[in-house]
């Protein structure tokens, strides 16, 4: 029965997509992140439906050419030279067959990246985009809250099986930090009471998602965020004595082995996972060094490489930080424009959240481009220690961002909310 109903709903969304382009990109952007095809276990669980949604998108980007529109700026221009750049270091990677094939996964990441950022316009369309992120991540955060609740936190927390960037533990955690930023801002402006309170409870159940996989990253970008949102909070009384009372509640409720392995942060150098991340950062660290420009390209995590580069050779991990991972892969070049690319994201959402304070019109655009400075704080320290510097909903959070902040530079562009209409300046 999954099967037949995802196969219908693939095909039932293909007429409407070859009508409106910005639905694929949606579709799309669903099927990457939700990855429902791993909850069919007959002939749909190995059908190409990111490919059918793809190609139909596609088409109707041909079919309806005025509805395709991509603003340029800097981070337009970042986010075409980033995978560029990893296609050059693609000719001289370490490992050329599992680069190749990550490779393929990459661009597929950043070239639907900009076509979504071609065809999300209007705030009709971002806040549709919004929901399909928020839903798709909310069910397994809300789904491993419930689990965490009924287990009393004795077991992790995993992600969607079948490959996705947040199968394990600590990858779906940090989408649940990232998504609380989202759920927080869809609630502040839902119309419907119960909307609102679906919601709020999906952030309390998220927050247990975190505790309950048990991920020292997830809970040092849960920290962060916390303290993010008291400095930028106006009652910070109120606010503070909020999350204390919170997190002190969520924390009592978890087992001794849930605060023994927290405890580990502060003795990192007596536990044998952290030091294997530690190991293959010195690793790559010395990659970059060796191969300055370049890099290993793409998964050069392998007994041989490290025999050469790691202080520790039989100690194979992967990168487990967005940050090593970049320079060891590229190269000094590629962590320089992907940490550019970070900086011109959160200068475009300082820059949205002023603009918007001028206009009475756009409080929830000043309120979605905090949302995401909150959740990019969340994934600039939880991705600190795990391998998602390609994570699909890192770069969808941008587009949002820049669709965003044009609707505000534009006023008339604002009431633009009519399905597939071109904006009048983009």
């Amino acid at each position: 029965m999954r099967d037949i109903a995802l196969v219908v709903v693939v095909v039932g969304l293909i007429p409407i997509i070859l009508r409106y382009p910005w639905i694929g990109a949606l579709a799309y952007a669903w099927v990457s992140v939700f990855v429902p095809h791993r909850w069919a276990f007959g002939f749909a669980n190995d059908m190409p439906i990111a490919m059918i949604v793809a190609v139909t998108t596609l088409a109707s980007m041909l079919l309806h050419p005025k509805q395709v529109q991509l603003p340029m700026n800097r981070v337009t221009v970042l986010l075409m030279l980033i995978p560029i750049w990893m296609t050059v270091t693609l000719f001289f990677a370490l490992e050329p067959d599992a680069a190749y094939e990550r490779w393929v996964e990459v661009m597929k990441v950043f070239f639907f990246a900009l076509v979504t950022a071609a065809l999300v316009h209007s705030r009709k369309q971002m806040e549709a985009l919004l929901w399909v992120l928020v839903l798709s991540v909310g069910f397994y955060s809300v789904k491993g809250g419930i689990f965490t609740i009924v287990e009393g936190g004795a077991y992790r927390v995993y992600g969607p099986p079948g490959g996705s960037y947040t199968a394990d533990n600590g990858a779906i955690a940090l989408a649940a930090v990232m998504m609380i930023p989202f759920m927080l801002h869809l609630a502040r402006f839902a119309s419907s009471k119960w909307v609102k309170a679906g919601l709020l409870g999906a952030i309390l159940l998220s927050g247990m998602t975190v505790l309950g996989s048990q991920s020292r990253g997830a809970f040092l970008a849960v920290l962060a965020m916390m303290a993010f949102l008291w400095v930028k909070s106006r009652s910070k009384l109120t606010f503070g004595l909020a999350l204390v009372v919170l997190a002190s509640l969520a924390i009592g409720f978890m087992p001794d082995s849930w605060t023994n392995r927290m405890h580990t942060i502060q003795t990192y150098e007596k536990d044998a996972s952290a030091m294997g991340r530690v190991n293959a950062w010195w690793m790559l660290f010395n990659l970059a060094n060796d191969r300055p420009l370049v890099g290993g390209g793409f998964e050069p995590y392998t007994q041989r490489e490290f025999s050469k580069y790691a202080p520790d050779p039989e100690d194979v991990h992967a990168a487990h930080s967005i940050y090593f991972q970049v320079l060891g892969e590229h190269g000094y070049v590629g962590l320089a424009l992907f940490l550019y690319l970070a900086i011109v994201t959160w200068a475009m959402g300082g820059r949205l959240v002023k603009a918007s304070r001028e206009r009475s019109d756009c409080v929830w655009a000043g309120d979605l481009g905090r949302a995401i400075q909150v959740s990019l704080v969340g994934f600039a320290v939880g991705g600190a220690f795990f391998n998602m510097a390609y994570w699909e909903l890192v770069y969808y959070e941008i587009v949002i961002l820049m669709a965003t902040y044009y609707l505000v530079q534009v006023p008339e562009s604002v009431e633009l909310s009519n399905f597939g209409r071109r904006p009048s300046v983009v």
